[in-house]
């Protein structure tokens, strides 16, 4: 029997400090993962973001299965988002980005959002669609969308498929958290 430091290691290395790491926390503690999960929120820009996962991904003790990086589009200038994301990739990062907030991926286990909205109008959007007051950085968010995941995945795939050809930077509404959960998913325990 594999011990849990024999199990494969993933590295999540997320933009914010708390919301993407709290949902990422939740979704690997609920599904029992047959992998080691190393999550690490850096209420970071973007670039500094990557060049931190880099180094992660490089330390000598380390070896990671797969890496990632989970950042926003926020308002940094567009050029930037898509470097950021060819930078990640070029150094073996998969990356898993929502333009323009992470709150994007909340959204779609309820509703397939074809408009892009300001990141100022997710937090609105997301209470209604809970029924009740959405509170950023919230430790139940996994277990309160998790019934929904499949819908989610699905919303966000369509919205990459309708991107075409795929500009990051422009494409919003646009996310590729979905990859990352998906991936997850492949190794939850039964």
């Amino acid at each position: 029997m594999e011990t849990r430091d024999e199990l494969p290691r993933f590295l999540i290395v997320c933009e914010g400090e708390k919301t993407e790491p709290r949902y990422f926390e939740a979704l690997a503690a609920e599904l029992h993962l047959s992998v080691n999960v190393r999550i690490e929120g850096l209420g970071d820009n973007t670039d500094s973001l990557v060049e931190r996962a880099v180094e992660l991904k490089n330390e000598k003790e380390a070896y990671y299965a797969q890496a990632w990086c989970v950042f926003d589009r926020d308002s940094f200038p567009a050029n930037r988002f898509n470097r950021a994301i060819q930078v990640a990739q070029g150094n073996g990062l998969f990356v898993a980005y929502s333009n323009e907030a992470f709150e994007l991926w909340y959204i779609l286990h309820f509703e397939y959002l074809q408009a892009g909205l300001h990141r100022d109008d997710y937090k609105t959007k997301l209470t209604k669609c809970l029924g009740k007051r959405y509170e950023k950085n919230s430790v139940t968010m996994y277990r309160e969308l998790k019934l929904k995941q499949s819908t989610a995945i699905r919303h966000a795939i369509k919205l990459l498929l309708a991107c075409d050809p795929p500009n990051p930077e422009q494409d919003n509404p646009s996310t590729t958290v979905h990859l990352l959960v998906q991936e997850l998913n492949k190794f939850r325990r039964e």
